[in-house]
């Protein structure tokens, strides 16, 4: 929870700094991210699994100003505790959503979508993810995206956790 609070802390510093999402080549239209995922399970997820750790893609293009779609995709494996037998499993995350840029380079969303469990007797579940975060302009047309999420995935039962994201946005 520490790390949470002190992200968004650095994130809404960021959020009033000179940059401009409406001016700034590297903040407006469609863009592709790719990215390093980390996920803290909590909860009773939190109870039988250690970490999680994969990589994501994702696409966003304006709605309206300020309101980006987004499709994204990827891979988490998670591992299982030591007294649990170790090991670990893995999850196809499918989602779509909106970024709302609420002050210059700072945003809140959410998304929608389902987790395809990848290893035998798997299921298919729910996802649903509200997530803040910041873009960072490095250059023309690109940015570092560095997000902060609560994701819970629901089918028999809710796993949840907390997942960190950092991105390198290329505009298309």
């Amino acid at each position: 929870m520490k790390k949470l609070f002190l992200l968004t802390a650095i994130a809404g510093m960021f959020a009033f700094s000179n940059v401009s999402a409406q001016t700034d080549p590297a903040m407006g239209g469609s863009k592709l991210g790719i990215g390093a995922e980390f996920a803290f399970p909590t909860g009773d997820f939190g109870d039988f699994t250690d970490f999680g750790y994969g990589g994501s893609l994702q696409f966003q293009t304006p709605i309206v100003e300020k309101l980006n779609f987004t499709a994204s995709a990827g891979y988490l494996n998670f591992k299982y505790k030591d007294e649990f037998g170790g090991g670990s499993f893995g999850n196809i995350p499918v989602k779509a959503g909106v970024n709302y840029f609420l002050a210059e380079n700072f945003y809140i969303g959410g998304e929608l979508g389902a987790a395809f469990g990848t290893g035998d007797n798997s299921n298919t579940s729910f996802v649903y993810t509200p997530h803040i975060g910041v873009e960072f302009p490095v250059a023309d047309k690109s940015s570092i995206d560095l997000g902060a999420r609560y994701e819970a995935w629901s089918n028999d039962g809710t796993r949840r956790f907390v997942g960190l994201r950092l991105a390198y946005n290329f505009g298309l």
